[in-house]
């Protein structure tokens, strides 16, 4: 999953990004409003982290322009401000979630998974693909509760089919979800983690398959 941070306090931000790196989740960190509402207006993403108190632009101000362009990605806000007024203000113009600065970082992680959970439509922090179990929470996959040695990577790779297994994924979108926005890998990065997975998958039932000059999707075989 593809993830915007907007926050200007760098200990924060920084603080933000190491969590989400650490949940496998690619991570883009925007440290102004105009620069993340540019981002918003040109990249696909799965979730938007927004801090109210931003330079250039505010977070009400940006995340009332998201909502008049029809997007409806998910939006956590990030506040210090406590006060039960400012928190219905945020959920009435369309925001999500709300979080009060200071917080622990495992109430963010949790937040960020219940969000993810809702806006893929999943109930639970499991991903099931015939005898594969996958646990978000603990970045396990498992057949017949036997862990698959997969890196973190890999472990990306597979809940994104996982979360779509009916859709089929072009290198261009996996590129875009595994990947954040200053990165530089290739398509071929693709095929070679592909590769990579799919033979970790043999002998599960489980198979990545190619749909020529479309893309990937995951099977049950």
């Amino acid at each position: 999953m593809r993830i915007l941070v907007i926050e200007d306090n760098c200990d924060v931000g920084e603080g933000i990004v190491e969590s989400i790196d650490t949940m496998g989740h690619s991570v883009d960190w925007a440290r102004d409003g105009e620069t993340g509402n540019e981002w918003l207006a040109t990249n696909s993403y799965q979730l938007v982290i927004l801090d109210l108190m931003l330079p250039s632009l505010d977070g009400m101000t940006l995340l009332r322009r998201l909502r008049e362009r029809r997007c409806d990605v998910p939006v956590l806000i990030l506040s210090a401000r406590a006060g039960i007024d400012d928190r219905i203000d945020t959920l009435d113009l369309g925001a999500d979630d709300y979080l009060v600065k200071p917080f622990d970082s495992r109430e963010l992680q949790a937040r960020v998974r219940s969000l993810l959970r809702r806006h893929t439509g999943e109930r639970t922090n499991e991903l099931k693909c015939g005898r594969l179990i996958y646990d978000r929470t603990a970045r396990l996959a498992k057949i017949d509760g036997k862990i698959i040695g997969l890196s973190r990577r890999e472990l990306s790779l597979l809940e994104i089919f996982l979360a779509r297994k009916t859709q089929v994924f072009n290198k261009a979108q996996l590129l875009d979800q595994l990947f954040g926005y200053n990165a530089e890998p290739t398509e071929n990065n693709i095929e070679v983690m592909i590769a990579r997975l799919r033979r970790k998958l043999v002998g599960t039932g489980i198979e990545i398959t190619t749909q020529r000059g479309v893309g990937y999707r995951i099977v049950e075989k």
